[in-house]
């Protein structure tokens, strides 16, 4: 497949052995240097739109200073973002979220084909993306893993067999759980005690905190539901509308009662519920979790036996965009990939499609900690600066590929998705 402008290279993961090798053992890492080179005068403009766990100031700040582009971050719950990026396709340039938004945007028309072949580091995506594990062993997951909605087919459809080209950038990723306050809540043990029914324990009445999500707390719910073993799906990644109105009598009895705290839509705020007491266990993504120990909360991100809720994130690009805007969005793509971005927001908790490119940009404690799952060498330290690991400690669920190698779904737009919505909003208006 094309990777570089007149060039072509296979894709690594679609030819490649059939378990994939550990990021931990390259053959050869890149270089920590820059590839990203701006050859318009001209002063471009992007407008992204998306939520805070990508569009970050720091980050804002690094990209504008390597590019040359003047970039202008909108971002905001992720309800609200893929509303918006589905019914005003003129509003934004790039659209980053997560791969949930894709089938609703697709079919939406607000989004257009990416260019792989303008995609500079595309050779270097890992099979996760492309096949939706890495390593032939792991659990793929319900739903809808990343290669089943990344490349765009002959008929403008969504699927698997390779093309040029994608329906998102792949880049940013993580395997998300709950967290909670190992001062309020005993610690368990990773894949073994800790369970996604601790959501649904009566011990956390009126301590437990929801994202605000249908297609992220949907998910959180139904497996705690499962897990606790009040209902058992056919198939957790595609709830039939039975299924849905039983969970949802379930959930709405324990709404009614009092046991959740209330629902988040951002990562300031469910970093707040916790820091107030608020909640003692929640829906939570990895920005947060790191954020809490920074202030010296005791937090622990859950590893549930019965696996994670996975997702992957996507950059999308506009069908409104106009074609000089489209030079720079490709620019901000390739820059994605570079290198710096990724070591960045590995100290957050987060992964890139193409780690071998920023590992030259960790320390090696850094990345013992974060990809291979070793203990800390030494203390260190997140984006905000703050202290997010002591010397001795291990990441919560091990390396990048234990946690990828216990995937129970991932972040889905269902089938019947509509209909999830009218419960949902019943739910929380309960």
């Amino acid at each position: 497949m094309p990777t570089k402008r007149g060039q072509s290279a296979p894709i690594q993961a679609a030819t490649g052995p059939s378990k994939a090798t550990a990021p931990a053992e390259p053959v050869s890492a890149p270089q920590a240097q820059s590839e990203i080179t701006i050859h318009s005068p001209t002063k471009w403009k992007l407008r992204i739109l998306g939520t805070h766990v990508t569009l970050q100031e720091k980050l804002r700040l690094k990209a504008q200073q390597d590019l040359g582009i003047e970039l202008e971050f909108a971002p905001g719950g992720s309800a609200q973002v893929m509303h918006q990026a589905s019914t005003q396709p003129k509003s934004f340039d790039l659209y980053e979220q997560w791969s949930n938004s894709i089938r609703v945007l697709w079919q939406a028309q607000t989004i257009q084909p990416i260019d792989s072949t303008r995609i500079r580091n595309w050779s270097e995506i890992n099979q996760l993306t492309t096949q939706g594990r890495l390593t032939s062993d792991a659990r793929v997951g319900a739903g809808d893993a990343p290669n089943k909605i990344l490349f765009v087919q002959e008929d403008n459809s969504l699927g698997s067999r390779v093309t040029d080209r994608v329906s998102f950038l792949p880049y940013v990723h993580n395997a998300d759980s709950f967290g909670y306050d190992a001062s309020q809540i005993k610690r368990g043990i990773a894949y073994e005690t800790e369970s996604w029914s601790w959501l649904l324990d009566e011990k956390h009445h009126g301590k437990v905190a929801i994202v605000n999500e249908p297609t992220i707390g949907l998910f959180d719910l139904a497996l705690a539901a499962q897990a606790k073993g009040l209902l058992q799906f056919r198939d957790i990644g595609n709830l039939t509308r039975k299924e849905l109105d039983q969970l949802f009598s379930i959930l709405l009895e324990y709404r009614k009662s009092g046991h959740f705290r209330g629902v988040w839509s951002s990562v300031p705020a469910s970093v707040e519920l916790m820091k107030r007491g608020e909640s003692s266990i929640e829906s939570m993504f990895s920005p947060a979790v790191y954020q809490l120990r920074g202030q010296g909360i005791d937090c622990v991100y859950a590893s549930p036996r019965e696996g994670y809720r996975a997702w992957h994130g996507v950059m999308c690009l506009s069908t409104a965009v106009s074609s000089e805007t489209q030079d720079a969005a490709y620019e901000y793509m390739n820059w994605w990939l570079s290198g710096w971005p990724g070591a960045f927001i590995a100290r957050q908790g987060y992964y890139i499609s193409n780690p071998q490119r920023s590992k030259p940009f960790l320390s090696e404690a850094e990345w013992d900690f974060w990809y291979r799952g070793l203990p800390a060498t030494e203390e260190l330290v997140g984006t905000d600066g703050s202290k997010v690991a002591e010397k001795g400690q291990r990441r919560d669920g091990g390396s990048y590929e234990k946690r990828f190698s216990n995937v129970a779904v991932w972040n889905t737009v269902m089938q019947n998705y509509e209909y999830s919505l009218i419960r949902w909003n019943e739910f929380l208006s309960s």
